[in-house]
């Protein structure tokens, strides 16, 4: 699990480890640990052409320090001041003694010489920062997002928000970002995610000071041992989690079929159909067990799906209070989030786990805007309905009642198609069911649907552009790999 820590809580860890080390010397081990990074994705040092964006803060002091050390294994390091009168004065005199040259914002060339740098280190700015890049600095950093060189962050790309990832104007578009102590918020998710490239954490001491985090990444090692295990030689299809479906109409009956092959490919035990779309689910997956009536007629289940092209008439939201009435866990989706937007009443106070998967129009749907902090709008709507609140997006946000929230690391904007939707319904009601057999809490099953959704993705995209059946096809391709089995172990199991 990757803790996802805000700029006050990063700065809280920091004060105890400056107060008990050297000064400066937690700006070396920073500079040190971007230095070697920067090696790493340079390939080697000697003659490149390296050029640094130097701003008054510690992050311009973080890029000087390491341009001194790349300048001494025989780069040719620039730094351009855009405040010169207040840059680092260790730092730059540590670049020129290391053979490195400073020269400010406003000299001829300094945009050609950026565009022809084989490497660009954004020191801009740091995680105080707010609001975008000025003028100079805007253009700046266009020029090294259109220029050929390597282009990365010093722990935050300059004009983003370090703890929601909001960008409001011009910000530097890194291919990767060298953080310190601690992954900051804003890097995964918001707009901050698609600046920041692929993050680099260094370590510089601050793990034993920072809180326990709140907001987390999960990863596939997390994933697989308490969520998709495969069955053991004593279980049955009722040990395995018994999963319900509502979804599909005679208008969309696609959305049936998809959740409903969902759920089966991530391996309940049993799932049971009891939508409007009963000929389509029932010859796409005689695996199911369909019902030809209303959701109390399916029998025992342990977790509900409902929601997707059920429709928004009386009918459908009299099948949706029917499932809200049970006392198992419930995803409400789609069609059923429109409909529960208008009557909210009918989730609070539920004394089962509830799912909602909103994307942004329909989160706004319940009073407000999601707004430029998705954590904190993902949270605040949990908190009012007493549910569990997944926020799809760029990078889906996951929280519960009590504050606790996931941010998904995994997908593909290949995943923006028709259909995708009621492929992570039928997931996340899989593992909703699985859960009711573990403890596993909601929010949890709701992370790792949203993990195992985008590893799928990633997979059917890997063959050009998607179908929402195609990641279908791929689910236990994707499952084998979560739980750690090579692809000749998958065809050998037929996972």
């Amino acid at each position: 699990m990757i803790g996802l820590f805000t700029a006050d809580e990063v700065r809280a860890a920091e004060e105890p480890l400056l107060a008990s080390t050297p000064p400066g010397a937690l700006m070396q081990r920073a500079a040190t640990g971007l230095a070697t990074v920067c090696v790493r994705l340079a390939g080697s040092t000697y003659g490149r052409r390296v050029v640094l964006l130097v701003g008054s803060g510690n992050n311009g002091g973080d890029a000087l320090f390491a341009g001194a050390q790349l300048a001494g294994r025989g780069a040719r390091v620039t730094a351009v001041l855009l405040d010169r009168d207040r840059a680092h004065p260790g730092g730059l005199a540590a670049l020129r003694r290391a053979g490195g040259r400073a020269v400010p914002v406003g000299e001829p060339g300094i945009e050609e010489l950026v565009a022809r740098a084989d490497l660009v280190l954004d020191g801009i700015l740091g995680i105080g920062g707010r609001g975008g890049l000025r003028n100079e600095a805007a253009a700046l950093a266009r020029v090294a997002a259109e220029g050929a060189g390597i282009t990365v962050a010093v722990d935050v790309p300059s004009g983003i928000d370090a703890s929601t990832g909001a960008v409001d104007g011009a910000a530097f578009a890194a291919m990767h970002t060298v953080t310190f102590g601690a992954v900051k918020r804003g890097l995964a998710v918001g707009e901050g995610r698609g600046h920041a490239g692929r993050i680099h954490l260094v370590d510089i001491g601050l793990g034993p000071h920072l809180p326990a985090p709140t907001v987390a990444q999960l990863t596939d090692a997390d994933v697989a041992p308490a969520r998709l295990e495969p069955p053991s030689a004593g279980d049955d299809k009722y040990s395995q989690g018994v999963v319900g479906v509502v979804a599909g109409s005679a208008t969309y009956p696609g959305a049936g079929v998809l959740c409903t092959g969902a759920a089966l490919r991530t391996r309940p035990g049993l799932v049971r159909y009891a939508g409007t779309a009963a000929e389509g689910v029932r010859a796409a997956w005689p695996e199911a067990i369909v019902t030809a009536g209303r959701p109390s007629d399916a029998g025992r289940v342990q977790a509900w799906v409902v929601g997707p092209g059920m429709g928004t008439d009386d009918a459908a939201r009299e099948v949706l209070a029917e499932v809200l009435a049970t006392d198992v866990p419930v995803l409400v989706d789609a069609d059923a989030l429109t409909l529960l937007a208008r009557e909210p009443g009918l989730v609070r106070g539920r004394g089962a786990p509830t799912v909602l998967t909103p994307h942004d129009r329909e989160f706004e749907r319940f009073g407000a805007p999601v707004g430029p902090d998705r954590v904190g709008a993902a949270r605040r709507l949990a908190a009012d309905l007493g549910a569990v609140v997944l926020l799809k997006g760029d990078a889906t946000v996951v929280a519960e009642p009590g504050g606790r929230a996931f941010v998904n690391g995994t997908g593909t904007a290949e995943l923006a198609t028709a259909g995708t939707g009621d492929v992570l319904s039928g997931i996340a009601g899989a593992l909703l069911a699985t859960s009711a057999t573990t403890g596993l809490p909601a929010v949890e099953a709701a992370a790792a649907a949203a993990h195992l959704h985008g590893r799928t993705g990633q997979l059917a995209a890997q063959r050009g552009p998607l179908l929402a059946g195609d990641l279908v096809r791929r689910l236990p391709e994707a499952v084998g790999r979560v739980r750690g089995l090579a692809p000749a172990t998958l065809e050998q199991s037929g996972a």
